[in-house]
């Protein structure tokens, strides 16, 4: 069948809409129409070559939609389901995922290459060239044929434009909170970026009952939100920010640092580890080029003051389960999704919607497929 897709063919260059052939579902692979697909800033890594994937690629890694078709032995899902796909396929028999470690799912080892597990693809170009698929989904895509392993069944009343956003940017930020920065009551927090995941995080930090939640972000809007969703306090620089949370801990500083800026560098994670005290933890979501080397920090300040950094993936969370979890939440009342979003797009409109992220007016967008 054909569809319509937004593809990277390079470096540097912006998205292309193209008219691709994909191939139907194989065995433990399914269908899907996406009726949404969120811009997270990590296919900017990619359009900006710090994350090199294999070109030609359909762009797009947040998506939800519902199931057309599928392939011989799927018993995961049918026709008609409504899922929230995750950027991190699970097999969940793998070492990681049966030791409750689904976010390192040994399936996720090709997500760049953009191909299937087996090295194939599903997307073929005019001439019959093959397109990788990021994070095996290309969610910039009307429709994609995927691995089961990628899908989470999610209750049909909820609506998918919605919850599409569970499919890497909440869990990411909020589990960046929750799991890898162990908050809990009473602690105090420190946040640097407020973008699709930051915001997340700040949602994270205030429902594990953090006394202060002090973010970081240069661009207004952003700190403005972040006070909306529970910040109690908001800094353009990690200079001020440091200055607060001394006063506030009465210098003792920060329990957690979590580090969710669009590209990480040197100076945010010398920073982050300055502001805790001992015993406190930094955390870093945010990517870069993986040539550069941007952790460099005094190994005696970690050892005699006993900090900790480490990195974290899908916020340490386990997709199967937490990406339900979260949209129970949602349900409830208790998780802002809607309030996320302050634009939505057609697919044509891909390159306006990551100019509008570039530019700081966007916590959250969302490409709209059925209005294409």
């Amino acid at each position: 069948m054909k569809t319509k897709a937004a593809v990277l063919l390079g470096p540097g260059e912006p998205f292309t809409i193209m008219e691709l052939e994909l191939d139907p579902p194989g065995p433990g692979e399914v269908l899907i129409k996406f009726t949404n697909a969120g811009l997270c800033h990590s296919d900017l890594h990619l359009t900006d070559g710090d994350l090199p994937p294999r070109y030609p690629i359909v762009g797009g890694h947040e998506g939800a939609g519902i199931i057309q078709e599928i392939g011989p032995g799927v018993t995961k899902v049918k026709p008609g389901d409504h899922v929230v796909c995750s950027f991190i396929p699970n097999c969940g028999h793998c070492r990681y995922c049966s030791t409750g470690r689904q976010n390192l799912c040994d399936m996720g080892a090709t997500i760049l290459e953009g191909s299937m597990p087996d090295g194939t693809f599903r997307f073929h170009g005019p001439d019959g060239e093959d397109f990788g698929a990021m994070c095996m989904l290309g969610t910039f895509s009307e429709y994609s044929t995927i691995s089961e392993h990628s899908v989470v069944k999610i209750d049909d009343w909820l609506p998918l434009g919605s919850a599409v956003l569970v499919g890497c940017g909440v869990p990411s930020g909020w589990g960046t909170a929750v799991n890898a920065g162990n908050l809990r009551p009473g602690d105090t927090a420190v946040i640097y970026g407020i973008g699709g995941l930051g915001i997340n995080a700040v949602q994270g930090a205030v429902s594990a009952g953090c006394k202060y939640v002090v973010v970081v972000d240069p661009v207004e809007l952003k700190r403005d939100t972040a006070t909306k969703f529970g910040a109690t306090h908001a800094f353009a620089t990690a200079e001020e920010a440091a200055e607060k949370v001394t006063e506030l801990t009465w210098g003792q500083g920060a329990d957690a640092a979590l580090i969710l800026v669009g590209t990480v560098d040197a100076d945010v994670v010398s920073a982050a580890t300055a502001v805790i005290g001992k015993g406190g933890r930094v955390v870093i979501t945010g990517l870069a080029d993986p040539a550069k080397l941007t952790v460099n920090v005094s190994g005696t300040d970690l050892t005699l003051n006993q900090k900790t950094i480490m990195g974290t993936l899908f916020g340490s969370m386990n997709p199967q389960y937490d990406i339900v979890k979260l949209l129970r939440l949602y349900d409830a009342g208790e998780l802002k999704l809607d309030e996320l979003i302050t634009q939505r797009y057609t697919l044509d409109q891909v390159n306006e919607g990551y100019q509008d992220l570039r530019d700081g007016k966007n916590i959250r967008g969302v490409i709209d497929h059925a209005t294409t």
